[in-house]
Parts: C-alpha cells; sequence; structure tokens
C-alpha cells in the first residue's frame, strides 16, 4: 500500500477474519457506525491498518438490516468478517455497500458489494501556443506556396537570404 502513489485509487475487498464492531467511537474518521457486534483484536489490527493508510471501512457507513450486514454464516453463528476498504478521499464516490443475500462466494461467506460512482476526468486539449505548427513540405511543389514561404523567411531572418534561397 505505500508503495502505490495517493493519487491511485484503490479499493480493498477481503476476509480479513476480524471484527471492527458496531459503534465508531475514537475511529470516526475510518469507519461508520454500523458495523456488528463486538471488535475483537483483529478488527482492532484492521482499523489501525486503515488509520495508517487513510482509508475506510466502507461496510460500517450504511445502514443496513442486520443480515445485510452479516458476511459470514456458519452454523448458527452469524457475524461480519468480509469488508470493503478504500481511500478517504474516494469514499464520497460511494452510493452504498451491502450484503447480497442468498448469493455465496463460498460455502459460509456471503457476497459484499458496494455501488461506486467513478469520475472520469477530460484531458484538457493543448493550446495552440503548446503545438508547434508542421510545416508541409509537399506543398512546396506548388509554385505560389514556394513563393510565399520565400517572402516569410525573408520577413524572420530579416531581409537577408544567403544561398540557394537568394537565387531562386
Amino acid at each position: 500500500m505505500e508503495s502505490i502513489p495517493t493519487g491511485e485509487r484503490v479499493v480493498i475487498g477481503a476476509d480479513f477474519n476480524g471484527h471492527v464492531g458496531e459503534g465508531n467511537t475514537g475511529d470516526e474518521e475510518v469507519m461508520g457506525k454500523f458495523g456488528v457486534r463486538e471488535r475483537n483484536l483483529e478488527g482492532q489490527m484492521l482499523v489501525d491498518f486503515a488509520k495508517r493508510m487513510d482509508m475506510a471501512v466502507v461496510n460500517t457507513y450504511f445502514q443496513k438490516r442486520e443480515e445485510h450486514r452479516e458476511t459470514y454464516k456458519s452454523g448458527g453463528r452469524r457475524t461480519q468478517v468480509n469488508y470493503i476498504l478504500c481511500r478517504r478521499g474516494n469514499l464520497k464516490e460511494i452510493s452504498d455497500c451491502k450484503v447480497v443475500v442468498g448469493e455465496s462466494v463460498a460455502r459460509q461467506h456471503r457476497m459484499v458489494v458496494c455501488r461506486m460512482t467513478l469520475m472520469v476526468c477530460k484531458k484538457k486539449k493543448r493550446s495552440e501556443i503548446e503545438i508547434e505548427k508542421k510545416t508541409k513540405w509537399w506543398k512546396l511543389k506548388k509554385e505560389e506556396c514556394c513563393e510565399e514561404f520565400r517572402q516569410k523567411l525573408r520577413q524572420s531572418l530579416g531581409g537577408q537570404m544567403t544561398g540557394k534561397l537568394q537565387q531562386k
């Protein structure tokens, strides 16, 4: 993560095997208050990572029913261990994040999706000053173009012409 330039958009989705917990007291800059259950050691490590890398735990920012926040289901246990992280500066581009009920990636894990609107910036056209005009040498075969070229060249050289151009 440290080697990725700060201007690059980064989104990480993974099973972090930790619980960031419900509520965000003291960690408002990296997570919302809509987590699940209590925070554990692995969840604290994830929150610390998000703080260090200036990222946000996207799942926790959107208020959903409990079943749309639980990403892991096994033998009566339900919890949230799969998270999507993004750079805090790109958090405004995410409009929704939820668990897709009924879809499972693995036997016990449920798929987490987020809706993200990407802003594409158009490249600015270079101004006329920056663009060097091309000389279309093939057009000098026409006599009127050739004469116009000689006149402009004389003007730019201050009327002093030498060599073959002066002879013509």
